[in-house]
């Protein structure tokens, strides 16, 4: 696909997130598994044993445990802007599960897309982007070419 057929935006904070303190997008989470399955192996294990400290680590995040018979388990992730991200995890390992879960938790819950521009500001200036000769003095851009030819000799 070309560039021109992605979708694009500019560069945004998620909620102005840093600006303050930093938010956890991620509200809720919820695995649903199977209790005697093969394929929900990893995730009964996941729970018995990491779940209590992923729930320590990360207080801002609801888990929700559902045991119900389906054919491949699975976690959602419900983000504080109304995305849901559902993620299978047939035949994962504790520890795979557990990486996975906590990339849910660090993301925003925005899809990955192009970056029109690396900046954007909400008020734009009819003036034109800050550089670093912007109040610098429009003397030290002059310089005499008799100098110039001096100093390298030529006539």
């Amino acid at each position: 696909m070309t560039a021109r057929g992605t979708a694009s935006r500019f560069l945004q904070s998620v909620l102005h997130n840093g600006v303050g303190r930093y938010v956890c997008q991620l509200k809720r989470l919820t695995l649903i598994f199977s209790k005697d399955a093969q394929p929900s192996r990893g995730a009964r294990e996941f729970i018995e044993e990491k779940v209590v400290d992923f729930a320590k680590q990360n207080p801002g995040v609801v888990v929700y445990i559902s045991p119900k018979p389906c054919r491949v388990p699975k976690v959602v992730g419900e983000y504080l802007n109304g995305h849901i991200r559902e993620v299978e995890i047939n035949s994962k390992t504790a520890e795979e599960i557990a990486e996975l879960i906590q990339k849910m938790a660090r993301q925003s819950g925005l899809d990955i897309i192009r970056i029109r521009k690396p900046y954007h500001t909400d008020n734009p200036s009819i003036q034109g982007q800050w550089h670093p000769f912007t109040n610098k003095s429009t003397c030290i851009n002059v310089q005499s070419f008799d100098a110039v030819s001096k100093q390298t000799g030529s006539p």
